[in-house]
């Protein structure tokens, strides 16, 4: 999930900025990447896995690895990062950046200090929330090679991985009872790492909020 979140939030923001704020000049190119982008968002995430599976561990023989799932549940939750952080730029009133390029400012230097600020509880909420939803993820995963059971915790990318919903899974399929109890076990630290999450896009949200009405 930290490779994840490195990989898909700096490009997803970096490429809604790019959509909603500097490509000013609207072609059929442009407007069919926005409805893929739009399209994607709303594809079952097995298909990212099918996809994971031919492109990082066939195609670039990346094997059944860490960094594999990482890229895949990044293709995941790319489509929403940028989303949502364009709705959260859209959300910004126009005089802002009008106002600031008036002073003299470039057009990146409105973005950053003027635009950025306010969208920012947006863009967290957001962030935050997609990267939920990755973490609960399970059948792309499976597609691109995570594994039931995993001796020890990886040490490298390129190691094979197991995450929680699969041993969950794999738990309750089992006939004895210690299995069932270990897997409800699971299903409790998963929820309240997903509430945790959820709590932390509240509280930032909340703070940027403030910092940017200050």
């Amino acid at each position: 999930m930290a490779i994840t979140f490195v990989i898909a939030v700096p490009l997803g923001i970096a490429a809604a900025i790019y959509l909603e704020e500097f490509n000013t000049r609207k072609s059929k190119l442009t407007e069919f990447i926005q409805l893929n982008i739009a399209n994607l968002a709303g594809v079952p995430s097995i298909v990212y896995g099918m996809l994971g599976l031919a492109v990082f561990v066939r195609w670039l023989a990346l094997r059944e690895s860490v960094i594999s799932g990482a890229l895949t549940m990044s293709l995941l939750i790319l489509p929403m990062v940028i989303i949502v952080t364009q709705e959260a730029l859209r959300a910004v009133p126009k005089g802002y950046r009008d106002g600031s390029l008036a002073l003299g400012s470039t057009y990146w230097q409105a973005i950053r200090y003027q635009v950025l600020p306010p969208a920012l509880p947006g863009i967290l909420t957001g962030v935050i929330l997609s990267v939920s939803r990755a973490v609960g993820e399970t059948a792309p995963l499976i597609v691109v090679g995570a594994a039931a059971y995993v001796s020890s915790a990886p040490k490298s990318i390129d190691d094979r991985y197991t995450v929680l919903p699969i041993k969950i899974f794999d738990w309750a399929e089992e006939s004895k009872h210690a299995f069932n109890e270990d897997a409800a076990t699971a299903i409790l630290v998963l929820m309240m790492a997903l509430l945790v999450l959820n709590s932390v896009a509240i509280v930032l949200r909340s703070f940027a909020r403030k910092r940017a009405k200050g």
